[in-house]
């Protein structure tokens, strides 16, 4: 025997966009970081030849918004390739002068821990 339930609407939720946010703010280098309950996404921009880049927003997030965020923007990437072709990606890590890594990243400490292997 079946319960019958009720579907569940989406909610909405109205947006409230100032005019100073409608601006938006461009990046093109992104530091992430994490602790056990939040995401940190440092958004900057690297300008060619100065050697730093300027954070210009910090978000932080709970694992499971960034989660979110990670499917939502996959599908948005999905969607744009199937109406714009692939978006290409430099394959070799770094494209400074001196081979430091350009793009998304982890801030020093944060990133993966790399396991030894025992021969």
């Amino acid at each position: 025997m079946e319960k019958n339930q009720p579907q569940q609407q989406q909610q909405q939720i109205p947006i409230e966009l100032d005019e100073k946010a409608a601006e938006g703010i461009y990046s093109n280098f992104v530091l992430t970081a994490h602790t056990g309950s939040e995401f940190i996404l440092d958004f900057a921009r690297l300008v060619p030849g100065i050697n730093k880049a300027k954070v210009f927003a910090r978000i932080i997030m709970t694992p499971q918004s960034a989660k979110s965020l990670n499917i939502v923007l996959a599908g948005a990437i999905k969607q744009f390739e199937e109406s714009f072709g692939a978006i290409q990606i430099a394959q070799q890590k770094g494209t400074r002068p001196d081979g430091s890594p350009i793009g998304f990243q982890s801030l020093p400490g944060q990133g993966p821990e790399k396991k030894s292997s025992r021969g």
